[in-house]
Order: structure tokens, then sequence, then C-alpha cells
């Protein structure tokens, strides 16, 4: 799957980049763009206030990066 955000619903907020482990989402003053090195693992999904992100889902209980 291809993380992706819905550029109408996304308020800029900046919640998702500060939880992004492979700190692959950028925040500018005018939309948010996922970089090449997102890794999908879904864990910016559940931070974002209004539903924006979509084509990951994070895995119930862990952590990206973790066993």
């Amino acid at each position: 799957m291809v993380v992706t955000i819905d550029e109408t619903c996304c308020v800029l907020c900046g919640l998702c980049t500060g939880v992004c482990p492979p700190n692959a989402l950028e925040l500018t003053p005018q939309k948010l763009e996922v970089l090449p090195h997102c890794t999908e693992c879904g864990w910016c999904v559940p931070f974002c206030p209004v539903g924006a992100i979509s084509g990951a889902r994070p895995r119930a209980g862990r952590r990206p990066g973790r066993p």
C-alpha cells in the first residue's frame, strides 16, 4: 500500500510528522508530503485528527521497528 494524504482534509497540524519513525513526512506551510523513504509502517495514521492519511495500517500493539 502507498501512504497518501488527502489534501482536502489535511489541516497541516503536523502531529503525524512528530511520530513518523523514519521522518518520511514533510510539512510545509502549503502541504504535507510523503517522502520516498516512507516505510508505510502506518504509525502516522491514528495520529491524524481528521483522517487525512490513508494507505497504511498500524500493527496492533507494536511500535514500528520493534519485533
